[in-house]
C-alpha cells in the first residue's frame, strides 16, 4: 500500500482492518460519491488520503457507542446494537422481500429466539417445535426467523396486505413455475411498451440528463463543493432545475406523452403518471391467469413492490410522499436532476430477480416447521379456530402443545398509518381496509385519550393471547416507551415485567439518524 494515499481497494482493506468489520468497496465508492472524503485524481485513477479515511472514521463511528450512551443513559445494551452486521446481513434473504415501516431485524429476534446464552441473556426460553405467537405480525419477521430456528408460529394481523406479505415470505414454492410465469408476464410487458412512444422518449430525455448532469453535477466534486460550502446547494438546484424543465417540456410535447390521468379518486390515481399505471393495469391482467395460486401470491408482491418504487415522487420523498411529480427535478439525495419513472419495466426486472434469488436462499433454511399469519383482531381473534378453518394440521398442534410465548414488536402510539402505508397495494388487489381496527394509529394521534386506548388495546391483546399460551410463558414486546406506559399494561394484562433490555436503533428508515433507543420488555404472569 501507498503510505499516504490508498486505492479504492486498498482504503476498503484498511478501514475493515482499522474498524475491525468489513468495509467493502461499494462502501468506500459511496464515500467519495457523496462526497464525505475528497478524492485525490481523475483519468489517472482515484486514490483516498489515509488522513482524510481515518478523520472520517474517527468522529463518525468509534466513539458513536460512547455518543450514545452519554445521550441515552449507560444503561443502553451495545451488545444488542447488532452493529457488527452489514445491511445485507440485517435483510438477508426473504426479510427485504417488500418494504415494510417499523420492522425490527432478524438477529434481534434470533437472539430472544434461539438456544444460546450470555451475560445479559442468562435463560433459553424457547427450543425447537414450540410455538411463538406473534399478536402484531406485520412483515413477518418473527414467523421468519422461528422457521429458522427450528420453531412453529403464528402471526396475527388487522391488516390483509400485511398477512398476504408474512404468509409471502415463509411459503413453500414451485420455483420453475415462478421464473416461468415471470419470463412470459416480462416478454408480454416488453411486447405491451413496444407499441408506445414511452420507450423512444424516455431514452431521448436520459440522454439528455446525462449530458446536462455530467456538465452541472460532475460527480463527485459537486457533492463535495456543497459540503465545504462553496456552492449553494438549494439555490443552485432550483436554478440548473428550471433551465432543464425547458428541455423536458420540449420532449413531453414532440412525443405527446401523458403524464396526468383522468381521474385524482385513488391512490393510484394521485401517484402515477399514466404511463405507469397503463402497465401497472397490463401486468396485474397477466397475473390473473395464472393457475399456481402460490405464484400468484408471490407475483403480486412483486408487483406490489414495484409500483411502490414506481410513485411519481422525490427519490428523497420516497417514505412520506409530499406532493405528486410530474416533471425532472433537482434531487437532493442524488445531488443532480432526476426524473420520475415513466415505466415500471426496469423495477419489475430486477424485483423479479431479486424475490427469486431470496427465496430460493431462504430455502437452504428452511426448516420442516408449521407457520401461519391469520388476519384478525388480536384483541378477540379465536385462534384456535382460525386455524382449524385455515390451516388444520397447525391448528392440532396448537390446541395440544398450546403457545409457549410471544416475540412482537406492537404499533408505537400516533406514528404510523398502517393501511395507508400501503394504500397502493388496497386499491389494486382491492383488500378490505380495517384503518378502524388499528391500534395506536397516526390519524389518532398521541394525546391522553390516544394513550389510554392504545394501553387498554395492547392490555387486552396480551389478555386474550393468554387464553391460548402455556402456563410458564413468555412474552417480549420490543417498544420505544417514550411516555412509560408499558408498566401499566402489564398490570392491566395481570402480567408483571420481569426484566427489560435496552437497546440502541442504529438503522432506522426515517430520515432522522439522532440517538434513538427502544425496549425490550419480557414480561410473565
Amino acid at each position: 500500500m501507498h503510505s499516504e494515499l490508498f486505492t479504492l481497494r486498498e482504503a476498503s482493506i484498511w478501514a475493515s482492518d482499522y474498524l475491525k468489520k468489513e468495509i467493502t468497496l461499494s462502501n468506500i465508492s459511496y464515500l467519495v460519491q457523496y462526497g464525505r472524503i475528497p478524492k485525490i485524481g481523475n483519468n489517472g485513477g482515484v486514490f483516498i488520503r489515509k488522513a482524510d479515511l481515518e478523520e472520517y472514521y474517527r468522529s463518525h463511528f468509534l466513539t458513536k457507542e460512547a455518543a450514545w450512551k452519554e445521550q441515552l443513559g449507560e444503561d443502553l445494551n451495545w451488545t444488542l446494537s447488532f452493529s457488527q452486521y452489514k445491511e445485507s446481513q440485517t435483510t438477508k434473504h426473504v426479510h427485504r422481500l417488500h418494504p415494510y415501516k417499523g420492522k425490527f431485524i432478524p438477529q434481534l429476534v434470533e437472539y430472544f429466539l434461539d438456544t444460546h446464552t450470555d451475560q445479559f441473556k442468562k435463560k433459553v426460553f424457547f427450543k425447537q417445535h414450540d410455538i411463538v405467537l406473534d399478536p402484531f405480525c406485520g412483515s413477518g419477521t418473527t414467523l421468519v426467523q422461528s422457521n429458522e430456528l427450528g420453531l412453529n408460529a403464528i402471526g396475527i394481523d388487522v391488516s390483509a396486505f400485511n398477512a398476504l406479505i408474512s404468509n409471502a415470505k415463509i411459503d413453500a414454492y414451485d420455483f420453475n413455475d415462478i421464473q416461468q410465469n415471470i419470463a412470459i408476464i416480462t416478454n408480454r410487458l416488453w411486447g405491451f411498451i413496444e407499441k408506445r412512444n414511452n420507450a423512444e422518449f424516455e431514452q431521448k430525455l436520459l440522454q439528455a440528463l446525462k449530458i446536462f448532469n455530467d456538465k452541472f453535477f460532475p460527480s463527485p466534486d459537486f457533492r463535495y463543493q456543497v459540503r465545504q460550502g462553496e456552492i449553494n446547494e438549494k439555490e443552485y438546484g432550483k436554478t440548473k432545475e428550471a433551465d432543464f424543465l425547458v428541455i423536458y417540456n420540449r420532449l413531453v410535447n414532440d412525443y405527446q406523452i401523458e403524464l396526468n390521468q383522468a381521474s385524482n379518486d385513488s391512490f393510484l390515481d394521485k401517484w402515477f403518471l399514466q404511463t405507469v399505471r397503463d402497465e401497472i393495469n397490463f401486468v396485474f391482467e397477466e397475473l390473473k391467469q395464472v393457475k399456481n395460486v402460490k405464484t400468484k401470491q408471490i407475483l403480486a408482491v412483486i408487483l406490489s413492490r414495484t409500483i411502490r418504487s414506481c410513485r411519481a415522487t422525490t427519490h428523497a420523498d420516497l417514505a412520506s410522499l409530499k406532493e405528486p411529480v410530474l416533471a425532472t427535478y433537482f434531487c437532493k439525495k442524488h445531488g443532480k436532476i432526476c426524473k420520475p419513472l415513466f415505466s415500471i419495466l426496469s423495477w419489475w426486472d430486477r424485483y423479479s430477480k431479486d424475490t427469486l434469488k431470496r427465496l430460493l436462499e431462504f430455502n437452504r433454511y428452511r426448516s420442516n416447521t408449521f407457520q401461519m399469519c391469520l388476519t384478525g383482531d388480536s384483541r378477540d381473534i379465536d385462534i384456535f379456530t382460525e386455524l382449524d378453518k385455515k390451516y388444520p394440521a397447525f391448528g392440532k398442534l396448537t390446541r395440544e402443545q398450546k403457545i409457549k410465548g410471544i416475540f412482537s414488536s406492537p404499533p408505537y402510539v400516533g406514528l404510523i398509518n398502517y393501511h395507508e402505508q400501503h394504500a397502493y397495494a388496497y386499491d389494486l388487489f382491492d383488500f378490505d381496509r380495517k384503518d378502524e381496527l388499528e391500534i395506536g394509529p397516526l390519524y389518532k394521534g398521541q394525546g391522553i385519550e390516544a394513550r389510554k386506548l392504545y394501553m387498554e388495546s395492547i392490555a387486552q391483546v396480551l389478555l386474550n393471547s393468554k387464553l391460548f399460551m402455556q402456563n410458564d410463558y413468555d412474552v417480549f414486546l420490543v417498544a420505544n416507551d417514550k411516555y412509560g406506559i408499558y408498566p401499566q399494561i402489564a398490570e392491566l394484562a395481570n402480567m408483571k415485567i420481569v426484566n427489560q433490555y435496552k437497546r440502541p436503533v442504529l438503522n432506522r428508515v426515517e430520515k432522522d439518524r439522532s440517538a434513538y433507543s427502544e425496549i425490550i420488555f419480557h414480561l410473565k404472569e
